[in-house]
């Protein structure tokens, strides 16, 4: 199975994808990336993939150059004769423009789907997408996994005894919820309204934390802006402690001193991103994603169903 298989990975993922490749048995494969002085790059793929299953690696943070990355791979891998290319994108990028919201907007998700279908991918594999939907933009199989199997089994390790599952926004609830079934306990929503993105105007608490220990759930962390401000209302509204778990640390501009002087008393992130090494993480927990896209990859070359890699096992509530 090894031998009929290429592990590659962009620029932006490489850290991960030599992870994923070690725990599924096989070397990274040699790509090289040309970079030209006006801007303009070009990767190559060192050795033969013709007849191969190729999995390219790449998650598609800002800049676009990782997302035009993962598509000059694809291309290549295609004209190389690969017998199959799968995209591996732990973090999609762009999927919070899912929809239009106001006139003259572009749904982002869609159109980098439809980039993806156009260079080539047979499949996409990817983790905690923003809205559930964006599967439906694609018109080749989607693996939608969910960092909740590695989540629940860190949050009950905790053992913290007055646990509440909670959401920072009404967008998470069906996450949230979910979490809260597993894990048998009692969920909690902040309601925030917004007047520009980035920026939360005010923000209430719907349900019991008084003398809980919280957990807000939420796909990612960007600013942190409402992850702080919820952390602040739940501690307000008489918690114990507030926890954030989120699986992807896209924390940008302010987020990391944020996160520091916050009320939070953990952050806890997969590394479907890297985190910046000159920043504050001494309350940042990353938990690694590699094992489990590697099992994906294992199941997928075996032709054996990937679905209890995702589907949560729910706790009655005793």
């Amino acid at each position: 199975m090894a031998d009929n298989i290429k592990i590659l990975s962009g620029s932006g993922s490489h850290y991960l994808a030599e992870k994923i490749a070690a725990s599924y048995g096989v070397e990274l494969g040699k790509v090289n990336m040309q970079h030209f002085s006006d801007g303009e790059f070009q990767p190559s793929i060192e050795e033969t993939v013709r007849g191969k299953e190729v999995v390219i690696i790449q998650s598609t943070q800002p800049p676009s150059d990782n997302l035009f990355e993962l598509l000059l791979l694809v291309d290549a891998a295609r004209r190389a004769s690969a017998k199959r290319i799968i995209a591996m994108i732990p973090y999609f990028g762009f999927a919070r423009q899912d929809r239009k919201d106001k006139p003259r907007v572009a749904i982002g998700a869609k159109l980098v789907a439809n980039l993806l279908t156009a260079s080539g991918v047979d499949r996409v594999i990817t983790m905690d997408l923003h809205a559930d939907q964006i599967q439906g933009f694609f018109e080749v199989p989607v693996d939608h996994l969910f960092a909740s199997t590695l989540f629940t089994p860190y949050i009950e390790s905790l053992n913290l005894p007055d646990l509440v599952i909670a959401t920072p926004d009404t967008g998470g609830s069906k996450r949230a919820n979910a979490y809260a079934q597993t894990l048998g306990v009692d969920m909690a929503i902040c309601y925030k309204q917004r007047k520009v993105a980035n920026e939360v105007e005010s923000m209430t608490v719907i349900g019991e934390v008084a003398g809980k220990d919280v957990v807000l759930v939420d796909d990612m962390v960007d600013t942190a802006g409402t992850l702080v401000k919820a952390a602040e209302m739940m501690i307000e509204n008489g918690a114990k402690s507030v926890r954030a778990v989120c699986t992807h640390a896209v924390l940008s501009g302010p987020a990391y001193e944020r996160i520091e002087n916050s009320k939070l008393t953990q952050l806890i992130v997969t590394d479907s991103l890297p985190l910046k090494s000159d920043k504050p993480t001494s309350k940042i927990t990353v938990i690694g994603v590699a094992d489990l896209f590697a099992e994906v990859l294992r199941s997928l070359m075996g032709n054996e169903s990937i679905s209890s890699l995702f589907i949560l096992k729910q706790h009655k509530k005793s």
